[in-house]
């Protein structure tokens, strides 16, 4: 049985929880509002920055990919 998703799958699956989560951390920050959400900020941020970091690497390997196997 093969795994159903590729690279591109978990590739844009990351781009888009990256860019959410970065929104997210963003929306909530003290400098743009008055907030009632009580989530770790500083938590928040960096599992954004690790999923963003995780895109990256997916991104990496693909052009790796692309250089050495044309």
């Amino acid at each position: 049985m093969s795994f159903p998703l590729g690279l591109w799958d978990i590739s844009l699956w990351l781009a888009i929880s990256a860019a959410i989560l970065l929104i997210t951390s963003e929306m909530i920050s003290p400098n743009y509002g008055k907030t009632n959400v009580y989530i770790n900020r500083k938590r928040l941020r960096k599992a954004a920055i690790a999923v963003s970091l995780l895109f990256l690497v997916t991104v990496a390997i693909r052009v790796i990919g692309i250089i050495l196997y044309p």
